[in-house]
């Protein structure tokens, strides 16, 4: 049985190195599973993760993922510090950053989402109204407005700052208002905020709901930023390393079939088809062609980080006055995982 997985699995062309083979193989019956406690946002950026369960990576490599669905990725920080939680999809917060400089064990180990030109999926979008009155005619006729992000100290704060630049703002010429992307859709509708930088497809729900307008999105305010990451708790790294870089090369199949699924700044690539049909069963929306006139986050196949796009960030947020102690990206980085699975996986190679 086990030869004829292992023939089955090692054909050419399946991604699947020897150390993957080996898992597929003893993954059958009467093979107990390692437990990985999981964090997720339940929206379209936990993809990769979804792919690679529905798809069956995690149990080929002897792997029982278990997900906890957060609203923030601040609140992921304190239970991977703790060892209750293994791994974390999130931006790359300032309380991340504050927790690595406390000495809590935490690591940014692979990219999870980016913004590459033409998948901009993290968009600013504004009232109806304000355009409709002329209160909005340029970027800059946003200074003194409310302007809604997730959090403090998140990724898109730093991407809105990056945007504010560009226009000749400053982040304080805005006033910022903490909501999730959810609730972003309703206070929009009834003019509790005036813009909203939220993620689709909830800004394309908005746009539905209330006629909210589109401005511009992650791809231009910051090309290629690192919009959210995968993070390890100390525990996971020091205590587990073959369950943790098991679980990086599953996920990291499933970025590479998410990519085969990208085309021309839509899912419209060749497993297009069924990453929608994960997105539908895994997440709060369920028409699919909500999915398919989106444009998507875009997914780096190595996981590898964008160094540089992390470095503004924190620097950003060191600006604001939001990091405690003496911390660099270095510090918060371990990449070692990501190098391996890429390097057991072999070249990706987009399928056509």
């Amino acid at each position: 049985m086990r030869k004829s997985i292992l023939r089955k699995a090692g054909r050419p062309g399946s991604g699947l190195g020897l150390a993957a083979l080996l898992c597929v193989a003893l993954a059958g019956p009467g093979h107990a599973l390692d437990q990985v406690n999981a964090a997720a946002s339940g929206t379209s950026s936990d993809v990769g993760s979804f792919i690679a369960m529905k798809k069956g990576y995690f149990r080929d490599e002897g792997l029982d993922v278990k997900q906890t669905v957060f609203d923030s990725g601040i609140k992921m920080i304190a239970p991977l510090g703790t060892g209750d939680l293994d791994v974390a999809v999130g931006s790359a917060t300032a309380a991340l950053y504050n927790a690595v400089a406390r000495g809590i064990g935490v690591k940014i180990v692979a990219s999870n989402s980016n913004a590459p030109p033409g998948y901009g999926h993290n968009v600013l979008i504004i009232r109806k109204e304000l355009v409709d009155s002329g209160r909005y005619k340029k970027p800059t006729d946003i200074k003194g407005l409310k302007v809604a992000m997730p959090s403090q100290g998140s990724s898109a704060t730093a991407m809105m700052y990056s945007y504010l630049t560009m226009i000749g703002l400053k982040f304080s010429d805005i006033e910022p208002v903490y909501l999730s992307y959810p609730n972003q859709v309703a206070a929009l509708a009834n003019g509790n905020i005036d813009l909203g930088l939220t993620a689709e497809p909830q800004a394309s729900q908005a746009i539905k709901a209330s006629g909210a307008i589109r401005i511009t999105a992650d791809d231009v305010m910051e090309p290629n930023h690192e919009a959210s990451v995968t993070i390890y708790g100390d525990t996971f790294i020091k205590k587990r390393p073959d369950v943790a870089q098991r679980f990086m090369r599953a996920y990291l199949r499933g970025q590479r079939f998410y990519n085969d699924a990208l085309k021309d700044g839509h899912l419209a690539g060749p497993n297009a088809d069924e990453v929608i049909a994960i997105l539908t069963e895994m997440t709060s929306i369920k028409d699919p062609q909500v999915y398919r006139s989106i444009a998507p986050q875009g997914a780096e196949p190595n996981g590898t980080l964008n160094i540089p796009s992390l470095k503004v960030d924190l620097a950003f947020y060191r600006e604001q006055g939001w990091i405690e102690g003496n911390v660099t990206v270095e510090q918060a980085v371990d990449s070692s995982f990501a190098e391996k699975a890429a390097k057991e996986l072999g070249p990706y190679v987009r399928k056509k």
